[in-house]
């Protein structure tokens, strides 16, 4: 296209932004792409948008340029766009990767280690950082068939790559995809890589170097090493292992992801002869078809309703769920062994601390805790943890941000040789030293542990939590997720925190608010106006603590996800329980009320 063709569409594109058809930063990224040489290719397609007036649509790929997040680029797939993940912004995410690590480690060989899952174009874009890497005169270990995230971390650390890279979305909708983007500790990119890495993207990528995967593996810069982690990462797996019972009638599912490819085998390697993968979720699909809602995320209840009924019918103990890219595990469970009886999904919270009082009783009972071991968390986890935690005489660090990424640098931190155990509210779970990263496969192997000894005491995970609860106090916590799409959704959300941030409310759940915690201006404001230093991270977070002890939320808006996280916590200390039930039910009514009037503020206010 000649200049003056290029300046029509520019002015076409500022005409409509003039007349708020498009925002004004999808004007300004719109118009880069236009007018730069290296997004011709894509520029037919823009032509038709903008031709056919699809502005909205427009809007969506251009209002921002797609950043790292807690789980690293991550978004809608779309021909184009800043905003969104295609052939372009993957690219451009590889070759800035390239281009950091070798200012960061100039003198030496260079390699990095990919793997992708089972969503649309992974296995595509997996090829495509390939190529990247290798033409930047790095040499590439890949897991040459769906594999979970897990793995990929444990590769790194393996061949002690410099960098590693992960095509998944994780529990994202069908159309999303991502790029994770792995340091040489086999740790997600943390500060001050992740912003270096972006600044690389969006100043130093014009030109982005490739050559074909063909090429990569015939002119060997590419080694093929799946059956080889295989092996070894259930090898590693299996010397974390407890003895004891392995009598289970367990039911598994993937989710359509690659869970299939791990769990199963390492669950029979184990001792557990009895487990039954959920054949409507067995198979890779994309669109996660069989699955309610088509959202693989162990968070939401509904996925497990049919398999609770094929488990039922198996007269099953447990089911066991992991999420596409098998770093996320959730768990459901009967109330007793009777064959008519209730079945209750798991929360979060409650995954966290069962896992964790297992994972500390097994190694105080192997004489393998000392004095410095510790645990890790986040700001937005339950606190029944710590409390745990104590008990056992192991020290919490809580007060990292959502992401394990920040689990995993506090590993390093702390000293890997006393790290004991990691998890996050969100359904993620670490133990040892083998990667740096959540893993369903550890916390899946961990949880049959666990229910198969319940099982021989004729006990069921409900009971084992029920007798936590009544040693640490009963803790109920609720998750609240807004989503919020698009530039608009953005600005939605943007406008509740800046509201929440300048006020405070008086009561939620007919609780008195005593204070505010705004991890973005490190301040805590008292509810008489006083206010003090806030010491810790720094995140669009707030909490609200009421006068309630141990009774607050959280607000953030999601690192990963168009959408709105509300954290609702409440406690009971254990000296005040005398009815469990009656306990549960009255701080079920209190968490509601509290719900009930956030909701009311969102809906004014966003």
């Amino acid at each position: 296209m000649t200049s003056i063709d290029l300046q029509l569409l520019v002015g076409s594109v500022r005409q409509a932004g003039a007349e708020g058809k498009i925002s004004d930063s999808a004007v300004v990224n719109l118009c880069h792409w236009i007018t730069s040489a290296e997004y011709d290719k894509y520029l037919p397609a823009i032509i038709t948008h903008i031709q056919s007036e699809r502005w909205q649509e427009l809007d969506n790929a251009f209002w921002k340029i797609l950043e790292f997040g807690t789980g690293g680029r991550r978004g809608r797939m779309y021909p184009f766009g800043s905003n969104t993940i295609n052939e372009r912004t993957i690219g451009e995410s590889a070759q800035g990767l390239a281009n950091y690590v070798q200012s960061q480690f100039d003198s030496e060989p260079l390699t990095c280690a990919i793997a992708y899952d089972t969503r649309h174009r992974s296995r595509e874009f997996a090829e495509l950082c390939s190529g990247i890497m290798v033409a930047n005169g790095f040499h590439v270990y890949m897991l040459d068939d769906y594999r979970a995230t897990p793995q990929l971390s444990f590769l790194i650390r393996q061949k002690q790559c410099h960098c590693g890279i992960m095509v998944t979305a994780s529990h994202n909708p069908p159309s999303d995809n991502a790029v994770k983007v792995y340091w040489s500790t086999g740790g997600q990119i943390l500060p001050p890589h992740d912003q270096a890495i972006i600044q690389q993207v969006m100043e130093n990528v014009k030109e982005i170097k490739a050559v074909t995967f063909e090429t990569s593996v015939n002119e060997g810069h590419l080694s093929i090493c799946t059956d080889e982690i295989d092996d070894s990462f259930q090898q590693t797996l299996l010397a974390l292992s407890q003895p004891g019972p392995k009598e289970l009638k367990l039911v598994y599912s993937p989710l359509h992801g690659v869970g299939g490819k791990v769990i199963p085998g390492l669950l029979k390697a184990a001792g557990f002869e009895d487990v039954v993968v959920f054949p409507d979720h067995a198979q890779p699909d994309p669109d996660f078809t069989n699955v309610a809602g088509q959202v693989s995320n162990p968070e939401n209840f509904e996925v497990y309703q049919p398999i609770i009924e094929f488990a039922r019918e198996r007269s099953a103990d447990v089911v066991i769920v992991t999420d596409p890219d098998a770093d996320r595990l959730g768990c459901a469970a009967p109330l007793s062994f009777k064959d008519d009886a209730e079945w209750k999904v798991f929360n979060g919270h409650q995954l966290c601390v069962m896992l964790g009082a297992y994972r500390l009783e097994s190694l105080q009972q192997a004489g393998q805790l000392t004095d410095q071991s510790f645990q890790v968390t986040t700001l937005v986890t339950t606190r029944m943890l710590e409390r745990i935690g104590e008990s056992f005489g192991v020290s919490t660090r809580g007060d990292l941000l959502v992401g394990f990424k920040w689990i995993a640098g506090a590993i390093d931190e702390g000293g890997p040789e006393h790290f004991v155990y990691g998890t996050e509210e969100s359904h993620g779970f670490m133990i040892s030293d083998y990667c740096r990263d959540k893993d369903g496969a550890v916390a899946s192997m961990l949880l049959a542990e666990l229910a198969a000894r319940l099982k021989a005491d004729g006990r069921t995970l409900h009971d084992f939590l029920d007798s936590l609860y009544w040693q640490h106090g009963y803790h109920l916590e609720d998750l609240l997720t807004i989503y919020m799409e698009g530039s608009e959704g953005m600005g939605r959300m943007m406008r509740l925190m800046d509201y929440l941030r300048a006020t405070m409310p008086v009561k939620l759940g007919g609780l008195k608010v005593q204070s505010k915690r705004d991890y973005l201006t490190h301040t805590i404001t008292f509810c008489d106006g006083q206010k003090s230093e806030l010491v810790g991270p720094t995140d669009n977070l707030i909490f609200f603590d009421l006068d309630q002890e141990g009774s607050y939320i959280g607000i953030r808006p999601s690192g990963t996800e168009p959408k709105l996280k509300i954290y609702l916590f409440t406690y009971e200390p254990a000296e005040n329980l005398a009815d469990l039930k009656l306990t549960r039910e009255a701080m079920s009514i209190t968490l509601a009320g509290i719900e009930s009037d956030i909701r009311r503020i969102v809906e004014q206010i966003a």
